[in-house]
């Protein structure tokens, strides 16, 4: 190995640094103007490092027989050859041997050693770009790494990097390795959406359609029934490991009366997110997830939907074709919805004897009397010869109440101790779309609003660090591996 002196700009940069603390300038200074200071003295003596240890290996470096990927031989081999690289410390220039060949694109194998990214920026701002871009703002992005940095990348840059980093999510959890849970344990699978506000050309084709031919009866704002055709529903994800915990219908009924009692509580929760991928898709990857934790399907499984049709249908589909037995139960909280729609067809808003009248239709939609609920709200909307208009939330919990009954089965839900409610996937939806997707005037592109939801379920999950050694590994191979044939050079450091 040659011998080569090195790193005399990063000495020469510390010697000046201690000058300094030790000089009358520095003494002058109050603590916070002394960090201020030595931040930035300190981020170029890192710059300069990392600077002569690449000027250092350019110099050790030595030639190879370097063939493509055609089989081909690249036996020109040229010195010099120069590319920039931004990094968190600032730009650094990659010195290297270019491999060449008549007709075909330069090789730089030690690019495959350093596995130095496509673009300019190095996968460490690419990784800082990616947690910040699922903070807040792409704008806000730009500021928190400029402050952590001293690097501006800019706003469009920090979105490209994001995509970039959620490349690989998908085959990182089509590969995942799951704890086996207990066998009492279920498995719970819910399913949701929420509209995301996009740009005219991100919408879905019927969306565009629908917003190219809308009008609005006023100039500056909605009327009543008036959408503005602008969002793009994402669809969310959720599974989770629950062990059981028998219960009765009392005993759900008094929950809010300050007693302490057992309940069934979630675990190892597992969340995805996408906006391009429709429902069927999503419920897909859901099964998936949950076959990974119960790949001979010995546990009970749990499909907790809002009652949507489509929804229940693409759950039914993915069962039988994967030859599986589950139950599907619809929110109880939806339920409740209905029933206080109804209510207020009946009672005044504000009058206490309501919330008598929903107590008890619930307790007897938990019993399983779901259809005798409904046909009462029926008739006593007829007997008191309510008009269509004053009626219609009525009607519509009774068609709910009996559209749904088959998924109403709570009785045999509490005696086995499962679950009753989707408050983990509202919550999911809350956490992965409306705290980021719906900051104040944003506006999506289909790329970037997948990338980050993407990117939030990852960190929900508690798998950001080990996806990061799996995406880096998918970056090697991808941008650099590929470039050769098997075997002719290490492209391991």
């Amino acid at each position: 190995m040659t011998t080569v002196a090195g790193f005399d700009d990063a000495r020469e940069c510390l010697e000046q640094i201690v000058s300094w603390l030790d000089g009358a300038d520095a003494a002058g200074l109050a603590h916070a103007d002394l960090e201020a200071d030595l931040d930035s003295r300190g981020r170029e003596l890192l710059r300069l490092l990392l600077q002569d240890h690449l000027v250092l290996r350019a110099a050790r470096e030595q030639p190879i027989v370097v063939v493509n990927a055609d089989g081909q031989r690249h036996g020109r081999v040229e010195p010099g050859h120069v590319r920039p690289l931004a990094t968190v410390f600032g730009v650094v220039d990659v010195e290297r041997l270019a491999y060449r060949r008549m007709g075909a694109p330069n090789l730089h194998p030690a690019d495959g050693v350093l596995n130095l990214p496509v673009e300019r920026h190095s996968h460490g701002l690419r990784r800082l770009a990616a947690v910040e871009a699922t903070r807040g703002s792409f704008a806000d992005a730009v500021d928190a790494v400029e402050r952590a940095t001293g690097q501006h990348v800019g706003k469009r840059q920090v979105e490209q990097l994001a995509a970039r980093a959620a490349t690989d999510i998908d085959a990182f959890y089509a590969e995942a390795r799951r704890e086996p849970a207990a066998k009492t344990d279920v498995v719970v699978l819910s399913v949701d959406g929420k509209g995301i506000v996009m740009r005219p050309d991100s919408l879905r084709p019927k969306t565009a359609e629908a917003a190219a031919g809308a009008t609005t009866k006023l100039d500056r704002r909605l009327s009543k029934g008036e959408k503005r055709n602008r969002k793009r529903m994402a669809e969310v994800g959720a599974v989770y490991d629950l062990n059981p915990v028998p219960r009765t219908a009392e005993q759900v009924m008094d929950a809010g009366g300050g007693g302490e009692r057992q309940r069934p509580r979630a675990k190892a929760k597992w969340l995805c997110a996408s906006v391009v991928d429709d429902a069927a898709e999503v419920i897909a990857q859901v099964f998936d997830e949950a076959e990974r934790r119960d790949p001979l399907h010995q546990r009970g499984w749990i499909v907790l939907v809002d009652g949507n049709r489509h929804q229940i249908d693409c759950v039914q589909a993915q069962a039988d074709h994967r030859h599986l037995d589950v139950t599907i139960l619809c929110d109880l909280v939806h339920v409740l919805e209905y029933l206080w729609g109804a209510a207020w067809c009946f009672y005044p808003e504000g009058d206490r004897t309501a919330e008598r009248w929903v107590k008890d239709r619930t307790q007897a939609v938990l019993n399983g009397h779901a259809t005798d609920v409904a046909a009462g709200i029926r008739r006593r909307a007829t007997t008191a010869a309510l008009p269509k208009a004053k009626r219609r939330k009525a009607d519509a919990c009774a068609r709910y109440l009996v559209n749904q009954a088959r998924y109403l089965d709570y009785p045999t839900a509490l005696a086995e101790g499962w679950p009753l409610a989707t408050g983990i996937i509202e919550g999911a939806c809350r956490h992965l779309i409306c705290d980021r997707m719906d900051l104040t005037g944003a506006r999506w592109t289909v790329n970037g609003a997948e990338a980050v939801l993407k990117l939030r379920a990852l960190n929900a999950n508690g798998d950001f660090d080990t996806y990061w050694r799996y995406h880096l590994d998918h970056e090697r191979h991808r941008v650099h591996d590929t470039r050769y044939t098997d075997d002719t050079i290490p492209l391991a450091a």
